[in-house]
């Protein structure tokens, strides 16, 4: 069959450097840090102190307070990056027919703060089993789907990938694979998360993945440098709209870029460390190169998982290096998780957003926070370091990696 073409129409983020899309592209391009000490809760026992939190954002100024309150943070942000992207799409605008849009949406950890607070309600209290009937609910990570299109009546294909930090790209990638295949005709897709609270940082720190540089936190994530020590937490959305190409054009939308391709593999290694020689990720980018029809040297941009991890890193420009051979030289590599932080199941969502904009701008964003160079990185390949850089940016490629050796890749391009 004719594979049918797909474009992304609308946009939406709600992140540690700007609560919409302009801010955060405006911050990325600025080289803006997004981490401060945490101020949801008192930190000071664990063994990070700060994170990328949200700024300036009250769901009140976006839902009911009676609404919010059923609603976990990581559905909350997902309603509003999505509202977000429809607006931007006027998808709802054009009397679509809703039984052929749909949602595919990402998160890695679903409702972790209601899980957090309804164990202690019932652990510090006398034993009585009261729990809230919102509880399960808040906490499935299926649930943010669910209201995006209960909210908008969107009836077309609905369900959340899980796939720890390559949830959100996964998401994109099936949204591309369900309009090309014809299942639908437009998917509100990106992921969310919000596990920037306890139990987020303690399991985190247990698990030493986290940076401690509590004296710097604005320079803590510095991925690729000599003394990089962990990522920083993130929390936050991006939201994208994907539309079949003569549905987007029959209704005169805009179109950002177009989606050419995506990969899929499994390390097959480790619970949380990824390969060492970076196979998963190598195979993953080379999916993506098949699926899109591309050679290497198309390339212009890779937004590189980049988390800012001693062994981390290093494979995945292993893997590069495998991947794209002489043509790395010519690539701009960022990890704009520098800026961020790590978004966990929403990371693929506003990285990829990154990577649309940059392929509309022909502006690829920085890697901030590089003092000292690593002797195991090789020295010719351009990281994008500390500045913005100019270029025309044709094709893109984000990449995000998960626990579990999940891995993802998508390729967006400019549309003509």
């Amino acid at each position: 069959m004719q594979l049918k073409r797909v474009v992304i129409t609308g946009l939406g983020a709600l992140t540690p450097i700007g609560n919409d899309i302009n801010s955060f592209w405006t911050s990325l391009l600025a080289g803006k840090s997004g981490a401060a000490i945490i101020k949801q809760f008192d930190a000071s026992l664990f063994k990070t102190h700060f994170a990328c939190e949200l700024k300036g954002f009250n769901i009140e100024d976006h839902l009911d307070r009676k609404e919010a309150r059923k609603l976990d943070q990581f559905s909350q942000y997902a309603l509003v990056s999505a509202t977000q992207a429809l607006e931007d799409a006027k998808l709802m605008e054009s009397n679509p027919n809703c039984d052929r849009i749909g949602v595919v949406w990402g998160s890695g950890v679903g409702g972790l703060k209601t899980f957090q607070d309804e164990a202690q309600n019932f652990f510090g209290g006398d034993g009585t089993p009261r729990f809230n009937p919102f509880f399960i609910p808040k906490m499935i990570a299926d649930i943010a789907s669910g209201h995006i299109s209960i909210k908008y009546g969107l009836r077309g294909p609905n369900y959340v990938t899980v796939s720890a930090c390559a949830s959100a790209t996964n998401a994109i990638i099936d949204a591309f694979n369900l309009i090309r295949l014809g299942k639908a005709d437009a998917i509100v897709t990106g992921g969310s998360e919000a596990a920037v609270n306890q139990m987020g940082m303690g399991g985190f720190n247990a698990l030493k993945a986290l940076s401690t540089r509590n004296d710097s936190p604005e320079t803590a994530s510095r991925p690729f440098d000599l003394d990089r020590d962990g990522f920083v937490l993130g929390e936050g959305a991006g939201a994208l709209i994907l539309e079949e190409l003569e549905h987007a054009l029959k209704r005169g939308a805009k179109i950002y870029a177009e989606v050419a391709g995506g990969g899929m593999s499994g390390d097959a290694y480790h619970m949380t460390a990824p390969h060492p020689e970076g196979i998963g990720a190598r195979n993953t980018m080379i999916a993506a190169l098949e699926d899109a029809e591309m050679n290497p040297s198309s390339v212009d941009y890779v937004n590189v998982h980049g988390t800012s991890t001693p062994l981390g890193d290093i494979a995945e420009v292993k893997a590069i290096e495998a991947v794209f051979g002489e043509h790395a030289y010519n690539l701009n590599i960022s990890s704009t998780k520098s800026m961020t932080g790590h978004l966990l199941g929403a990371a693929g969502a506003i990285e990829a957003i990154a990577c649309v904009l940059s392929v509309k701008n022909n502006i690829v964003p920085p890697t901030i926070n590089h003092f000292t160079d690593d002797p195991e990185l090789n020295p010719k390949l351009n990281f994008t370091f500390n500045k913005a850089q100019e270029r025309t940016v044709n094709v893109a490629m984000s990449n995000t990696f998960g626990f579990g050796g999940h891995n993802t890749s998508v390729i967006v391009k400019k549309f003509l």
